[in-house]
């Protein structure tokens, strides 16, 4: 699965509405293209048009198992004691992963943005014992299918697919999660708040500061704080 893939792209939307000759006018690439586009990416998988070749008929068949879905913001995609049955590609928007206490306290795992795979990661989450929730944060519009009908596709590819697949997807989570932890046992919050503004800049213009805080571990007093030191430049 190493051949070189076309992108199908518009215009950039500097001056479009000047009529600029000098730019290229080209049409927008369709929803199905931008599926497989987004597929593409999450498989590493580079494709030409050649529309025979084990990769793209791969990618095909795993297209024909979603479809589009727009959903407003702070809607539940996923809930707690409910097995998580779908998978997403997110096209737009941002995904917020985390557990939800008896007692209202919530804790944040990850967000999810543009390009993002959410799927249950972990058996238990399959089942009526699931502990995670997945929320939208923003207005997000996603590819889904259900995870079975998905993870089935996969397998009849190969033996050794959805193995490695699951495996990269679940390390990954995996460390994001241990190095989070890691941070909180040794980091001071102020530490901890400079490299979220470093790694996730795009993050902090786009998610309520409450949930951010969740996310760092910190009360939202404390993560308003932080922001407002930052900006002025002070020690906190």
């Amino acid at each position: 699965m190493n051949s070189i893939f076309r992108t199908d792209v518009s215009s950039a939307p500097c001056m479009l509405g000047d009529n600029n000759p000098e730019i290229i006018q080209q049409q927008s690439a369709s929803t199905e293209v931008a599926l497989l586009n987004g597929l593409s990416r999450v498989f590493g998988i580079r494709l030409d048009n050649e529309q025979k070749s084990p990769e793209a008929r791969f990618l095909s068949d795993l297209a024909r198992l979603f479809h589009q879905r727009r959903v407003d913001a702070e809607s539940n995609l996923e809930k707690h004691d409910t097995p998580w049955a779908n998978v997403y590609l997110i096209q737009y928007g941002i995904m917020r992963l985390f557990r939800e206490a008896p007692s209202g306290k919530v804790s944040v795992h990850h967000f999810f943005s543009e390009g993002d795979m959410v799927w249950p990661v972990f058996g238990r989450s399959r089942t009526v014992r699931n502990t995670l929730c997945l929320t939208s944060v923003t207005p997000v519009t996603a590819w889904v299918a259900d995870f079975a009908a998905f993870r089935s596709a996969i397998q009849s590819h190969g033996e050794g697919l959805w193995p490695s697949f699951a495996l990269a997807l679940t390390e990954e989570m995996a460390e994001l999660a241990s190095m989070r932890e890691f941070r909180k046992h040794t980091m001071s919050a102020r530490e901890r708040y400079l490299l979220l503004l470093e790694e996730y800049p795009e993050l902090i213009k786009r998610v309520p500061d409450n949930q951010l805080a969740s996310w760092l571990g910190v009360v939202p007093a404390t993560f308003s704080r932080l922001k407002t030191g930052t900006k002025k430049g002070s020690k906190l």
